[in-house]
């Protein structure tokens, strides 16, 4: 099988980078071409599925650095802070806006409201150790007086749905797929548009069963992979 010249200077580069500390700088795409034998195309293309694999990150006026290692996350019945938090790292949220907008045919069916029913649309940028990691918009149903200043005493959005309103998750449905990310979220992401991202849908519902919670995720695919685990009953 014909092996295309970019896959072999990936590889080349992988080796470059084997044992490299996380952070440290490459050389330029000039330099690699030239230690390559190989165009700055050929190196460009290879540099890029190294970025979307995680593996190396670019920044823009900066350069090239070998990637972090990837966030674990583990997303049963729990929220984005409580998975973090459990890996030993420092979840952060900056909250960009919190507003009520009339609910769309999608969001109401989701949220098992009519049409136009007035949501609480909470938009914040999720980080770890500062940095942006994810951007997320919940939509809330409901009378929920004072949102914002509940969200800002408490920081996480579970905490405050059961806290301050005695709404409590009970079950959550998420729907995973990859998208690129366009210019707004890259933007508040810090990254290059076109990086490949993970992006979530999630449902959760109430110990009665009541919808509460319809949230749009967008992670940053070259620093999140998600972890499921299930207990499984033994056969018998």
């Amino acid at each position: 099988m014909r092996v295309p010249k970019y896959y072999r200077v990936k590889e080349d580069l992988l080796a470059l980078i084997d044992g490299a500390p996380p952070g440290m700088a490459i050389p330029t795409e000039r330099d690699l071409a030239e230690r390559f034998s190989t165009s700055r195309t050929t190196v460009r293309q290879a540099i890029a599925e190294l970025v979307a694999e995680g593996r190396l990150e670019r920044t823009q006026g900066r350069g090239t650095f070998v990637g972090r290692p990837k966030l674990l996350q583990i997303r049963p019945l729990t929220s984005f802070s409580q998975d973090l938090e459990a890996e030993g790292r420092r979840p952060g949220s900056i909250v960009l806006s919190v507003t009520q907008i009339p609910a769309d045919a999608d969001l109401a069916s989701h949220l098992d409201v009519a049409p136009g029913a007035i949501l609480h649309r909470v938009d914040r940028l999720r980080t770890v150790a500062g940095e942006p990691i994810a951007h997320e918009i919940a939509h809330v149903p409901g009378p929920l007086t004072d949102l914002e200043g509940e969200l800002a005493r408490r920081g996480s959005l579970y905490a405050t749905l059961a806290e301050a309103y005695g709404r409590r998750l009970a079950q959550v449905e998420d729907i995973i797929e990859t998208a690129l990310a366009d210019p707004v979220e890259a933007d508040l992401l810090g990254v290059e548009v076109g990086l490949p991202m993970l992006l979530i849908h999630r449902t959760a519902w109430d110990e009665t069963g009541r919808p509460i919670e319809r949230t749009r995720s967008v992670f940053r695919g070259d620093r999140f992979r998600f972890i499921a685990r299930h207990d499984v009953a033994p056969r018998p």
